[in-house]
């Protein structure tokens, strides 16, 4: 009887997640119900499994609104009617106009109207809506004669008062406005909650037609859905055979190009994997992958393909990934077994100049209509919670920030403020609005509409109302398209190379940098700043404790550095035993068997699916469970816990030791969501090499790749160093040899207007373009007359340096500057004929000092480029030790002068402590560890330079300085201010920092863990 339910997917509306709907719905009795969200479908397919789950009828539908005025209400009769209100509201959401007052004449929907829009004639399929308390109008002739076209209308929305009152605060939230600005029409009716069915039969005794005719749209409405049929697009060609024959095809001419053509242990393996592939159906989602990257191919762009996919030799040779399962000894079952049901996960990575080249050929190839993005729910988050809630109860700005920045045990203690920290409470994890997924795509094999409504955000791509999660819940698979920074390094830095030295580099070529020598040497040193996913102070310091030289222990790095392997200590122990390989006995002999490479630890996804059959004894669908598990794609901790339950029974009869069954567990389950697979390790380990390889060889080429992609872990100040310890030559952003972005001449990098930071962008590029259509700028009168720029930007460029070629000293560039543009009418810009040349003034020679320049630099970089830091010091000292000493220095108390570059809060038992990462005077990088005791009272002020005092600590190679003492130093007075202004010391505060935090429960401490090194005996 109820035909109009919303869950808290109608955003900012509806107060009730779905699962509690339905477990309402079983209190109260009801046999079947609706869900009826405002202008959306996100949540009618879990809703449909929640309502069979407890032998509820599931119907479902859509509340049509405009701006909160509800038109109409659409059942669907079946699929064909989800359809049809599916492409009404595509049509709305996607050319941004109001949704009709009266809905179309569909053909297997059943149309409820409110009784404030009912049209004068209504079809078959239509019918008016009445509430309980609009029963009393029935008395008027004109409405009981049109009894035979009334149901119940019993809006749900809510379940109790502090709910009624979240549904306000989520009114307002949406409209943008105080609380007490919502009128009536804002928010629904106090009646709207679910009552007991006898109760709700009760209110329309008199009006038994009202109660038939309701019950006649139960019956007549019948949405079923088929969970266990792929979605996808099906085929590549027209069929499964042609599809076959294709990838087969394309499989054996892969093969012969990578292993040449008498390999039989590259052929068993593609035998075995084309029997899989066909029989499960997946050769058109290997084919359509393949067709994507062809085209990439096709287009020069390069791409790194990742995931379980690329632990297949099929893959491989269909040039989807370059990584070699042969090689690696790659587990086949991690990527395809016959329990899987959806295809193995294919991350597409390209640079993200070239993703939406990539992302038009799939939508106008697969077409518009069948090619969608999934979508995400963004949730409330604690920080916007309590800015959106307190806004409503009018806060003013100050007390926002406070609520939202400082945890809630700090939080003022008044009413008001508790009222929103309660009702911000209730809303965490609600959805707020839809978003994008930032890779996933579906193709589907019929019209995407047939499913989802689509919405069309800014960036362009239709995406659909639910998420990746729904999406293979109800049959597709989705391609994941993504974009990286680390990719674009690479890429430019090749272009750069041709342009600079005339030389070609194949990067693509992986024999070049994989294993090189000089590379090898450079990684076990951890000198891999710049370099994709190994530039980290984390990683750099795990290969240095490593002293990770060979391709095969940077896979192991590339997975250990996950939460999943240090939060079970497994990587302390695997750090251990690589560096004493003799010093440990195997937990058991499967261990010994299965991870012989890793010393018995378990690295990677397919480590932990290895022990649970080799060890456990587990059967491989409960293999399969785990997997989808630890891709953090396994939603049912109910299937979870049958595994466990089943790994413990299964060891027990095996006559394992149950205290060596509980530890090998508590590792597996400490993989759940935060591991690689072995593939995945290797296609970073491959790309981490590229980078490695053109930092090694062509460093400042390099470099200035990375500072132009703004997509590194560090900020641009770093890279910019990092080139000049390469042997670049720095220069300050010049008129006539900058672009817009960083370029390179031999050794000089010239920085980009880009970097300016109030620099109008359009100005900067049209300064280049003026430049290159006509000439180099002769002078800063010509300048002026080619450019139309104000004094602000004039200004900007000349305390830069941007005119240091005239020869001429910055202030009398100012004031040429100024009486240029006094004079100037724009209208006679490039008319350079009629111009009269610029008065020449004799001006006194001002004495500057020679630091000037370097706070220009700060103000307009945000750091000095003219000199480093350390010369902006009032003291000359710089330290006792220097940082290629420190290992040297074992246990012993060192005093150093340092620059900071990062630091990175974690948490621990004991409160927070930081790792910080900084640079000595000479320009090396080393590392120190700051205890919450030590920052109580030396605590971090700021970016800057620091003397430090410290104890060294060797970990097996690598130094760490554990901080005793530490106090920012001060700069020179700004020698642009006279000597009593305040500013002589604002200027050196904008110098920054790269700071991170880490949210997460501490790790537990190697004592807390106590791994075993020896084998334990059965009891």
């Amino acid at each position: 009887m109820y035909l109009n339910c919303h869950s808290f997917h109608s955003l900012r509306y509806g107060t009730i997640p779905l699962q509690d709907l339905v477990e309402q719905a079983v209190l109260f009795g009801v046999t079947a119900m609706a869900l009826t969200d405002i202008n959306t479908v996100t949540g009618i397919y879990d809703f449909y499994k929640a309502c069979k789950a407890v032998n509820i009828k599931p119907l479902v539908g859509i509340d049509f609104r405009n701006e909160g005025k509800q038109l109409y209400i659409g059942l669907a009769k079946n699929r064909k009617g989800i359809a049809e209100m599916n492409r009404l509201l595509t049509k709305h959401n996607f050319e941004n106009t109001p949704l009709p007052t009266q809905a179309p004449n569909f053909e297997n929907t059943i149309i409820l109207y409110p009784f404030d829009n009912i049209p004068e004639s209504l079809n078959d399929n239509e019918f008016i809506g009445i509430a309980p308390e609009q029963l009393p109008k029935l008395y008027n002739y004109v409405w009981k004669r049109k009894m035979d076209k009334m149901v119940i209308l019993q809006t749900v929305t809510y379940r109790t008062k502090k709910e009624y009152n979240l549904h306000k605060i989520l009114r307002a939230i949406d409209l943008n406005i105080l609380g007490s600005k919502l009128t009536d029409t804002d928010y629904c009716k106090v009646s709207h909650v679910m009552i007991p069915m006898e109760k709700l039969i009760e209110k329309y005794s008199d009006y038994p037609q009202i109660i038939e005719n309701t019950k006649s749209i139960l019956e007549v409405c019948h949405f079923d859905y088929d969970f266990n049929t792929p979605k996808n697009k099906k085929h590549y060609t027209t069929n499964q055979k042609d599809d076959s024959a294709l990838l087969t095809k394309l499989a054996y001419e892969g093969m012969i190009r990578r292993y040449g053509s008498n390999n039989p242990e590259a052929k068993a393996r593609v035998e075995k994997e084309l029997k899989v592939i066909n029989e499960l159906e997946f050769s058109g989602y290997f084919l359509i992958t393949w067709d994507i990257v062809r085209y990439s191919i096709s287009q020069g762009f390069l791409h790194i393909g990742r995931g379980s996919g690329a632990n297949s030799i099929i893959a491989y040779c269909l040039d989807i990934t370059n990584i070699c399962p042969l090689e690696l000894d790659l587990y086949f079952e991690r990527f395809l077994n016959v329990n899987r049901k959806s295809p193995p996960d294919f991350d597409i990575d390209w640079s993200w100049r070239e993703r939406d080249t990539i992302l038009d050929y799939i939508f106008t190839k697969y077409g518009t209509d069948h090619v969608a993005f999934c979508g995400t729910n963004v949730e409330f988050k604690y920080r916007s919670i309590f800015r959106e809630v307190g806004k409503v109860f009018g806060l003013p700005k100050e007390e926002l920030d406070e609520l939202a920045k400082n945890p809630m045990k700090t939080h003022h203690k008044n009413e008001v403020v508790k009222m929103v920290q309660d009702y911000g409470m209730l809303l965490e994890k609600y959805p707020n609005q839809r978003s994008m997924h930032s890779c996933g795509i579906i193709i589907s094999e019929e019209p995407i509409t047939n499913f989802t409504a689509l919405e069309m955000p800014p960036k362009g791509y239709p995406i659909v109302q639910f998420d990746m999660h729904v999406a293979e819940d109800i049959g597709f698979d989705k391609f994941d398209i993504l974009s990286q920074r680390g990719i674009g390094h690479i890429d430019d830095t090749v272009k750069l190379i041709k342009q600079n030295q005339g030389i070609e580099v194949d990067i693509r070529d992986t024999s070049l940098s994989k294993d090189e020598k000089i590379c090898n040497q450079l990684l076990s040193e951890g000198k891999t700043i710049g370099c994709f996913y190994i530039e980290s102070p984390a990683m750099r310091g795990l290969l240095r404790r490593l002293k990770c030289d060979t391709y095969k222990v940077l896979v192991a790095a590339s997975s250990i550095i996950r939460p999943g392997v240090a939060q079970s200590g497994m990587m302390k122990e695997y750090i251990f035993r690589h560096n004493y390989p003799d010093r440990f006995d195997y937990f058991h002999e499967v261990f010994k068997e299965q991870l012989g490479e890793t010393y018995g630890i378990m690295v990677y996804q397919e480590d932990v699916i290895k022990i649970a059959l080799h060890y456990g004894g587990l059967p491989a669908a409960d293999g399969d469970i785990l997997r989808r598990a630890m891709s953090g794609k396994g939603r049912s901790k109910a299937a979870l816990q049958k595994v466990k339950d089943n790994f413990f029974t299964s060891c027990k009869k095996q006559g394992h030791p149950e205290q060596l069954s509980q530890e090998i567990y508590r590792q597996i389950e400490s993989f759940a969501g935060y591991s690689f697979c072995k593939a995945h390790s290797a296609s970073y380990a491959v790309e981490s090499y590229q980078s490695l390889y053109l930092k090694t060889y062509y460093p400042i080429e390099f470099m200035t790749a990375v500072i132009n992609n703004f997509g590194g872990f560090y900020r641009t100040e770093v890279y910019v160093h990092e080139a000049r310890m390469s042997g670049a030559k720095i220069h300050n952003p010049c008129i006539n040899r900058s672009a817009y972005q960083t370029t390179v001449y031999g050794k000089n990098v010239y920085l980009g207007f880009q970097h300016l930071k109030s620099l109008d962008v359009k100005t900067a590029e049209l300064m280049v373009t003026e430049r290159q259509e006509n000439g180099k700028y002769a002078s800063l009168e010509d300048f002026i007359n080619r450019v139309p720029i104000g004094i602000e930007g004039i200004q900007i460029l000349i305390f830069i340096g941007a005119f240091r070629f005239t020869g001429k000293p910055k202030n009398e560039l100012l004031i040429l500057a100024r009486l240029i543009l006094i004079n100037f009418k724009p209208e006679h810009r490039h008319l350079t004929l009629l111009q009269e040349p610029v008065k020449e003034y004799k001006l006194p020679v001002i004495e500057r000092s020679p630091f000037e320049d370097a706070f220009d630099e700060i103000e307009l970089l945000d750091f000095p480029v003219s000199v480093t830091p350390f010369n902006l010091l009032q003291t000359n000292y710089r330290g006792d030790v220097m940082a290629r000493d420190l290992t040297k220095h074992h246990k012993k108390t060192v005093r150093m002068l340092a620059y900071l570059i990062s630091r990175k809060q974690v948490p621990t038992k004991r409160g927070d402590m930081y790792f910080g990462t900084w640079i000595d005077a000479e320009g090396e990088f080393f590392d120190t560890a700051h205890f919450a005791d030590c920052l109580q009272k030396y605590p971090f002020k700021g970016g800057g330079c620091y003397l430090l005092l410290g104890q060294v600590e060797v970990d097996y190679h690598f130094p760490t300085i554990t901080i005793s003492k530490m106090e920012k130093m001060p700069f020179i007075p700004d020698p642009r201010y006279s000597a009593t202004d305040e500013k002589r010391f604002q200027t050196q505060q904008q110098i920054r920092e790269d700071v991170s935090m880490t949210h997460r429960a501490p790790y537990p401490q190697e004592h807390e863990i106590n791994l075993p090194r020896q084998k334990m005996k059965q009891d």
